[in-house]
């Protein structure tokens, strides 16, 4: 299920902002933990190279977006949920953005603070409302 590899990848990148890199191994280890099967490790592996990948240019559109405060200070959680949501708008076609836009919500509603959902429906709400 897509819901449980995109839990997956937020958590190695929520890991990958405290180490430059999730190795393949450790990204292996945690597909076995979460019980991903093959189909969902495939979209887990392409999501988490998206957001590797294209890393600065998703920063670049979240900084724009948190005009208010620099994009340092999002927590960590948010900003994974956020990257995440970011490179699914743009980079997969076959998902609707406001499937992408709940997912992230529901990722930072369970390991975010009480108002994250709110700042990232209302980010990404501005992503994909320009």
């Amino acid at each position: 299920m897509r819901t449980q590899a995109r839990e997956t990848v937020f958590k190695l990148i929520f890991a990958q902002q405290f180490q430059n890199e999730c190795s393949q191994s450790f990204r292996n280890a945690l597909y076995r933990t979460d019980k991903l099967n093959e189909e969902d490790r495939a979209f887990a592996e392409r999501l988490y190279t998206a957001v590797s990948e294209h890393g600065a240019e998703l920063s670049a559109v979240l900084a724009e977006k948190v005009q208010r405060f620099s994009e340092a200070r999002i927590y960590p959680a948010d900003r994974a949920a956020l990257l995440i949501a970011l490179a699914e708008i743009k980079y997969f076609d076959d998902i609707p953005p406001v499937v992408s836009v709940s997912e992230a919500v529901a990722l930072a509603r369970k390991y975010s603070t009480e108002k994250s959902a709110d700042f990232v429906n209302g980010v990404l709400g501005g992503v994909i409302n320009q």
